[in-house]
């Protein structure tokens, strides 16, 4: 990688890939304490400058690292016995979890009413057997667990964000913003990300034309030229989870940390489009979540950096 002489404003004068954009360093005021309270406190953080992907690695360029590695993800292999003491061994099949709208209203304390562990489901087929990502090749790729990500990452020859560098790059300049795009969460009275519009988990009102993961890009970009900061699928950092409050927050998107769990969380950061506001208002650049590191699911992705 080879960078140029540095612009007037401090950016380096190329991109070490295509399809990247520079966030500059500097200190911003990370967190909010407006609605979450693992999002708090808000304080000021430095960070050095770096170059990150616009939009979250897509499908076809996933399925490129998967053609030119023979990688296999960890949804695709068997899964250890002793990993998982207290399940049925003849229920540990390689498969990951598929978002299933419900019929109707349900309680919102129970994931399990809307998340399915699907045998066969992966990448290549993020709703399980029968499904595909042919006519997907721009949508973010999903069913990927923190493992793959950094893989993916290592072969491009980039890194994943951390929770900082993440949230720097999703404000777009935007200080103490709710939104990644302002402070209206439908500006000019249209949608600005992929996300849930209506009542989860059983009534999308599809506002935004989308009824699951959209092309990367299909919404404006912020302030530093990024797509799909907030809404669409949920992105992998590089940090462990950890309440920032006073405590655990309810769990929204994914399922939540159990007594004695055996894998580590790290934080996910943007939303997803099955985030809404009666549940999970997080397609903003504040929120954030701890995923199991063996946990694939249909709406996380991730997207990539390099630091100079």
């Amino acid at each position: 990688m080879k960078l140029t002489h540095a612009h007037a404003d401090g950016t380096p004068g190329e991109a070490p890939s295509p399809g990247m954009a520079w966030v500059p360093g500097g200190e911003f005021l990370m967190g909010s304490e407006d609605f979450y309270p693992e999002e708090r406190p808000v304080r000021p953080v430095r960070i050095e400058g770096f170059w990150m992907d616009e939009r979250p690695v897509t499908a076809a360029e996933f399925r490129r690292f998967v053609r030119e590695t023979g990688y296999i993800t960890l949804a695709e292999r068997p899964l250890d016995p002793q990993d998982y003491p207290d399940a049925d061994p003849d229920l540990l099949v390689p498969g990951a979890l598929v978002f299933r709208p419900t019929p109707g209203p349900v309680p919102l304390d129970d994931f399990r009413a809307w998340w399915e562990y699907v045998p066969g489901a992966s990448w290549k087929r993020p709703g399980g057997p029968g499904t595909t990502i042919n006519g997907r090749d721009r949508h973010p790729v999903v069913q990927v667990a923190f493992e793959d990500a950094e893989a993916y990452a290592a072969w491009a020859g980039k890194e994943l964000p951390t929770e900082a560098e993440w949230e720097r790059a999703a404000r777009g300049g935007l200080e103490e913003a709710a939104f990644a795009w302002g402070d209206e969460q439908f500006p000019g009275g249209k949608p600005a990300a992929n996300t849930w519009q209506g009542r989860f988990p059983w009534e999308n009102l599809k506002l935004d034309g989308f009824a699951g993961t959209s092309p990367a890009g299909s919404f404006p970009p912020n302030g530093y030229g990024l797509h799909d900061m907030c809404g669409n699928v949920w992105e992998w950092t590089t940090d462990f989870y950890a309440p920032a409050g006073n405590g655990e927050a309810p769990a929204c998107c994914a399922p939540p940390i159990a007594p004695g769990e055996g894998f580590p969380r790290r934080v996910i950061k943007g939303g997803s489009h099955l985030c809404a506001p009666n549940y999970c208002l997080r397609y903003r650049p504040a929120a954030r979540q701890g995923e199991a590191v063996d946990t694939s699911t249909g709406h996380i992705g991730f997207r990539c950096i390099v630091r100079p």
